[in-house]
């Protein structure tokens, strides 16, 4: 059989997304290789959202010509939001690219394969990537807001929600292979509908599948959170008690130029909803927005207090061609700097305070080893005994050190 290397930069859905192409490479008789000396193709699938992130990838890319050369017969794909951004002027600067298949293709893979004459037609079936604990289903693609700082909606294109039989086909088939927790993908996932199916509908629907221990989701929007998804968390407890929710900014002003579709006050509302249902929350900061001040910052650090946010990933602002942020005028690089570092040093031990507040509770853990897992809300716990991973154990949280929870069991 012939072997595919994949490398696969970015997010959960672009894991997700991989794992959809190489099935047209399983369906040609392929199987996976970690070994990038012994394959015989290599799928590269990239990211675009920051400059370090597709400069890592092209990167890459320029390593293969000399591994192409090695061995006759060997071929390089490279797919997803940085080829759909970057397009053909790639294939000239590398000449041995021989598929380039944007994020908007990859529903037709499939098709650009078949098209390609490199591959061979569907025949035996090679082994298909099995999803472990958790599997990634994509629910939907693409995004249709217009954030003036983000590449998304250019590469991705407008939101597309797919069918929910569809979706549940796919959640059953990772359970079949042995998951026990479902995270569901989108741009913003809890903008799913497929006209007669809310995301509250599909979450439910999601952990009724037989096998099926946990569902989780990201990437969610503010403004999407309903009082339908409130009761659904409520009324079931196989929806997991964490949601990653990307706030970037603490300050109105910056997110209204950053067209966001919220203020600071509705942001802070929807964070108390979602505490209420016993929600653990963590998120994306941005700093250095081209029209952030000094006050803008301000609000963010505070944001990060009264929201109590159990975790918070901060970036610089990273300008990306062809959207309106980047013809701004720029902050500079020290400026950039030492605003990160100063949200870095504010955001330090926010994980280590929300690890102490789970004391004295009694969690539902999933275990991923013998004896450690993690809770609903997101916080690894580690047990006194050995349980069969996979499984769901009830434990009482006795201490806690660091970012580890110690269950009494």
């Amino acid at each position: 059989m012939k072997k595919v290397f994949i490398q696969t930069y970015g997010c959960q859905m672009n894991i997700a997304d991989s794992e959809e192409m190489f099935s047209h490479l399983a369906a040609r008789g392929m199987t996976t290789t970690d070994n990038l000396d012994e394959a015989d193709v290599v799928l590269i699938n990239t990211c675009t959202v920051r400059d370090h992130a597709e400069h890592r990838a092209v990167s890459f890319l320029g390593r293969l010509g000399a591994w192409k050369k090695e061995r006759p017969g060997r071929r390089v794909i490279f797919a997803g939001c940085a080829a759909q951004r970057m397009g053909e002027k790639l294939k000239k600067h590398y000449p041995f690219l021989d598929i380039l298949s944007g994020a908007k293709n990859i529903e037709n893979f499939g098709d650009t394969l078949e098209k390609s004459g490199l591959f061979p037609p569907t025949g035996p079936q090679g082994e298909p990537l099995k999803p472990g604990l958790t599997g990634y289903v994509t629910i939907m693609r693409g995004c249709n807001f217009a954030c003036t700082y983000c590449i998304v909606p250019t590469v991705r294109g407008p939101i597309k929600c797919l069918p929910q039989e569809e979706i549940l086909e796919q959640v059953r088939r990772k359970a079949d292979q042995g998951a026990k927790e479902i995270m569901l993908l989108g741009q913003t996932v809890n903008a799913y509908t497929d006209g007669k199916t809310t995301f509250a509908d599909l979450l439910n629907r999601a952990s009724e599948v037989p096998g099926i221990e946990r569902v989780r989701f990201t990437s969610p929007h503010p403004i999407y959170f309903t009082p339908a998804f409130l009761e659904a968390v409520k009324d079931n407890p196989k929806i997991a008690r964490h949601v990653h929710l990307p706030a970037q900014s603490g300050s109105s002003k910056v997110l209204a130029e950053m067209k966001r579709g919220y203020t600071r006050e509705t942001l802070l509302e929807k964070i108390q909803a979602l505490k209420d249902i016993g929600m653990n929350i963590s998120t994306d900061l941005i700093v250095g927005f081209p029209t952030e001040t000094q006050e803008d910052f301000e609000q963010t650090l505070t944001l990060v207090e009264e929201a109590g946010f159990s975790a918070a990933f901060c970036y610089k602002y990273s300008p990306r061609q062809g959207t309106p942020a980047a013809l701004m005028k720029l902050h500079s690089d020290k400026v950039l700097e030492e605003r990160l570092e100063i949200l870095l040093n504010r955001v330090r031990g926010l994980a280590e305070r929300a690890y102490q507040g789970q004391i004295g509770t009694v969690q539902e853990v999933l275990m991923e080893g013998a004896n450690k897992g993690r809770s609903s809300g997101n916080f690894w716990v580690k047990t006194n005994k050995d349980y069969p991973v996979g499984s769901i154990v009830k434990v009482n949280i006795e201490k806690a050190d660091g970012t580890l929870l110690f269950a009494r069991d």
